[in-house]
């Protein structure tokens, strides 16, 4: 006789599906750059979808050169502001803050988030890590920037969001430089990638909650004579008799949603600075007016409207060619049917 068998049902590759420990995405890796110093992330916030119709600009298409429609993501990217330079050092156990150097002037809202730092002394961190770069033992720079949702109508709170943007490029003393340069100032997304450029985008998936295995993982609903009852929505066995153990491979009720999730090289296909040129009628739904500027990304990404989105450079981008897409058309209908 044949052994009947099928693939398992639902991947194992994000287990354990336990919900994210912040809102705001972290980043363990970042592209590599060689050039001159340069930001290489940035944040925004979920507006909502509707589709553009641009001209086709990618080799070997069929309908290269042609006019079509595709769905955009709208994020809005209200500018950031650098409140602290932070500098790494390594050692056998990885690499660890060393100090930090602060703006002389915070946002008030900031205090809602952490702990101000209190009798800073800005001149003896920043002659720390002078010393270390002329001791070559800084091998990173990171600068602490926080969102500012205060300036967005669509984005009920105005407590920032506090993360880590990687500088790369040049030597630690150029990057030590540059970083002096934008502490304390606002940074335009337009001045970090371009229209055309790939990026990852990093956002918290939407929750759903403790659901069962049907709906979690994706199982067979048990038939007529194959259940007992009304439990149809059950798997036939948690596994054998002995051990008395329940593997973490059997699918179970559990967790769905609100996990962070990447979705690698998608195109950025316009950056604006009026709203106007975007907002349907009635504004979108569960959001509103975009008022500050924006983006357009080809495609969905995670997470449900209003949710904080992380942006970086490609890291897998490979062999894209950045092209400045043409778009002839953005769709100012109403959202709401």
């Amino acid at each position: 006789m044949p052994k009947i068998h099928r693939p398992r049902s639902g991947s194992l590759a994000f287990s354990p599906r336990t919900r994210a420990r912040s809102e705001v995405p972290k980043y363990k890796s970042w592209p590599k750059y060689t050039g001159k110093p340069v930001l290489q992330g940035f944040a925004g916030y979920k507006v909502g979808m509707t589709h553009v119709i641009m001209v086709d600009d990618h080799k070997s298409s069929p309908s290269e050169g042609k006019d079509i429609m595709i769905p955009v993501t709208v994020v809005e990217i209200p500018a950031m502001k650098v409140a602290a330079i932070r500098a790494y050092r390594k050692d056998t156990y990885g690499k660890h803050p060393m100090t930090e150097v602060w703006a002389e002037s915070l946002n008030e809202n900031l205090s809602h988030r952490i702990t101000m730092p209190k009798n800073h002394d800005r001149q003896a961190a920043l002659q720390a890590i002078n010393d270390a770069v002329a001791a070559d033992s800084v091998v990173e720079f990171m600068l602490l920037m926080h969102t500012t949702p205060e300036v967005v109508t669509g984005i009920p709170k105005k407590v920032p969001d506090l993360m880590e943007i990687r500088i790369a490029g040049g030597t630690a003393a150029e990057r030590f430089a540059y970083a002096q340069e934008l502490l304390g100032k606002e940074v335009d997304f337009a001045s970090i990638m371009q229209e055309g450029a790939y990026a990852d985008i990093t956002a918290v998936t939407t929750g759903k909650g403790t659901q069962g295995a049907v709906k979690r993982w994706g199982i067979s609903i048990r038939k007529r004579k194959h259940s007992r009852g009304k439990k149809k929505r059950h798997i036939g066995t948690l596994g054998p008799w002995t051990p008395h153990h329940v593997r973490w491979q059997v699918p179970n009720v559990g967790q769905m949603g609100y996990q962070q999730r990447t979705e690698y090289n998608k195109r950025i296909i316009k950056i604006g600075g009026n709203g106007e040129e975007i907002n349907p009628e009635g504004g979108f739904l569960h959001y509103g007016l975009v008022r500050n500027n924006y983006l357009l990304i080809k495609g969905s990404i995670p997470g449900p409207v209003k949710r904080i989105i992380r942006i970086r450079p490609a890291i897998r981008q490979g062999e894209h060619e950045v092209r400045v897409p043409t778009v002839e058309y953005v769709s100012l209908e109403s959202k709401q049917g």
